[in-house]
């Protein structure tokens, strides 16, 4: 029997989606500057990010795609559109998911990409039915992240890739930081683990790591920005979250703008 708890947290997110559109936009993750300046849009950086991963992979016309975590649709949508592939997403937000069919529909692309709602810890699909899985700023949100990656190699078939883009715990001054450094406590759902765990973690579930990009510090500046708006919605954001938590998340964008042991990695793996 599917857990109904999952679904009530989506129910939560879709309770605020006008303040989550407006602090991030139609792809709801971290954008990708040039340098640390930021002067690109929060939008067309966000874009960049999508694009970046992308890059990484190869992918084929015709491929089908498994978009883990996938907001309104919007790198779903990007991807079909670029590719010429198919693909399913999956969200526990019904709204998300009600969003993205009709941006895809809107995009032309009914016929070749759809969304659902579903649990990632219990993927409702078949084994070996995906040649890309894409989890873009989507597993630091899971319950047990290592399990939705096993599930992820389990529904990719032989030679099949999954892009992950991700946050980590990042080495600093020629070592990795120690944890308390950073007060993972205080960091809440970003669950920072070290890339060379991810890769062990990886190996585990029966992938082989390929292309890894820390882009750390091109995503940085998505804190900053994220602050900035934050501040500007603060009366928005207290009808939906109250003070103690408006102030709690601030105070993360903030943190995590200036330590330099949060990180975030673009990662590729193949099944074998």
């Amino acid at each position: 029997m599917t857990n109904p708890a999952p679904f009530k947290v989506g129910e939560a997110y879709d309770s605020f989606a006008d303040l989550l559109d407006q602090l991030w936009g139609d792809n709801l993750h971290h954008g990708y500057w040039d340098d640390s300046a930021g002067d690109m849009t929060l939008e067309d950086a966000t874009t960049r990010l999508t694009d970046e991963l992308a890059g990484l992979l190869t992918i084929e016309p015709g491929d089908r795609l498994l978009d883990i975590g996938c907001g309104i649709g919007e790198p779903a949508i990007r991807l079909a559109a670029a590719h010429d592939i198919t693909g399913v997403g999956i969200s526990i937000a019904a709204g998300q998911i009600a969003r993205a069919n009709d941006r895809a529909a809107a995009a032309g692309l009914a016929g070749r990409l759809s969304f659902e709602l579903a649990d990632a810890m219990e993927l409702p699909f078949p084994d070996e039915s995906f040649d890309v899985v894409w989890a873009l700023e989507s597993l630091h949100h899971m319950p047990d992240r290592w399990h939705v990656v096993r599930q992820a190699a389990r529904v990719l078939r032989p030679g099949g890739r999954i892009a992950i883009g991700d946050f980590m715990l990042r080495s600093t001054g020629g070592k990795t930081a120690d944890a308390s450094s950073v007060d993972l406590v205080k960091m809440g759902a970003l669950k920072l683990v070290e890339l060379d765990e991810y890769r062990s973690r990886l190996r585990a579930a029966g992938l082989v790591p390929e292309a890894v990009e820390d882009v750390s510090e091109r995503t940085r500046p998505s804190w900053g920005k994220a602050a900035e708006r934050f501040e500007a919605l603060r009366e928005q954001a207290l009808q939906h979250i109250g003070l103690q938590q408006y102030e709690t998340t601030l105070s993360r964008f903030r943190q995590f703008d200036d330590e330099p042991a949060v990180g975030y990695v673009l990662l590729t793996a193949r099944k074998a």
